[in-house]
């Protein structure tokens, strides 16, 4: 009897060892919006006894949704593949942290760009809105708490979503983080209402960045002085204000007291590209976890990826 126990027990890690990347994106739901807006859900088995978290990730500009979620490389595959790995940070958080239901949605455009996007799109930001608003419905019985985030570009979404905000923001967003992403950020149009929703209890933000400033790249600076996100998120951690500025040999760092507010600047004294690295070394782990007691758990941001066991072929 014992031996056949284990079995059962053994049997649901067989299936998940097994799964190819082609099956799990076949197996994601995906719901097609107006606006060029496709919506793809990574969603567990839920557990309604368990409070559930519903995590917007805002593609960075270029990548399509698989790109994003990752796989191992096969001969002749775009290199893309191979620079987020989102599915498998996913993985890591659902097995650190089984006390919750962890919904991931990827939230692409046709254009593969979302300041370009948005340009292009009338009333962006209102219907940006809409689409946040949409999802929490979609879940609304399970009383999620929604986390904002994205790479690169996909801070844009983050910011269009600012903007369509009358004050503050809705008491279910439970999280913002940007890796590399605050190019659009603007005092006069963000400050007030971060600070309004940062005032509310449980809320978290959390800021990853490098230096972008010192990087040349095809003989022109890679970002213009005012523009990376080196500036950007300096400016935005002075906006928020009460932070405790901390300076180490790696990084600039801002954070207050519990850590639900943390901005990580990363130096760059070799003016190298780490603009997808910061995705890699666990960034988007560290965006979920961070401020949490399971802050750095079996991890560290800015180290070696944890999570290349869960990565798909």
């Amino acid at each position: 009897m014992r031996k056949y126990f284990i079995l059962f027990c053994l049997l649901p890690l067989i299936s998940v060892a097994q799964i190819s990347f082609e099956q799990k994106m076949k197996a994601m739901p995906v719901i097609q919006m107006a606006n060029g807006i496709t919506l793809t859900i990574d969603e567990p088995s839920i557990n309604i006894q368990k409070p559930s978290k519903v995590v917007l990730y805002a593609l960075p500009n270029g990548n399509t949704t698989a790109q994003t979620f990752g796989k191992k490389l096969a001969k002749g595959d775009d290199w893309h593949f191979n620079i987020q790995h989102i599915g498998a940070q996913t993985q890591f958080i659902r097995n650190t942290d089984p006390k919750h239901n962890y919904i991931i949605i990827y939230v692409e455009n046709s254009l593969k760009s979302w300041p370009q996007w948005r340009r292009q799109t009338a009333n962006a930001d209102q219907f940006i809105h809409k689409i946040v608003d949409s999802l929490y419905h979609r879940y609304q019985n399970l009383r999620p708490n929604i986390t904002l985030s994205g790479h690169s570009g996909g801070g844009s979404f983050i910011f269009g979503y600012l903007n369509a905000q009358a004050t503050s923001l809705p008491n279910y967003i439970e999280r913002i983080g940007l890796i590399d992403a605050t190019y659009a950020y603007e005092t006069e149009k963000h400050q007030q209402k971060l600070v309004m929703w940062l005032k509310q209890k449980h809320k978290f933000l959390q800021v990853i960045a490098y230096n972008d400033s010192v990087v040349v790249y095809n003989n022109k600076p890679l970002v213009s002085p005012t523009g990376g996100t080196w500036y950007r998120s300096k400016i935005m951690a002075q906006d928020i204000g009460k932070l405790k500025f901390r300076e180490t040999i790696a990084q600039l760092a801002w954070q207050n007291k519990s850590g639900n507010i943390s901005f990580s600047l990363i130096k760059n004294p070799e003016a190298k590209i780490f603009h997808t690295v910061l995705v890699e070394r666990n960034g988007f782990i560290h965006l979920l976890f961070k401020g949490t007691n399971l802050d750095s758990k079996n991890y560290q941001f800015w180290d070696g990826s944890v999570y290349q066991n869960f990565i798909l072929e």
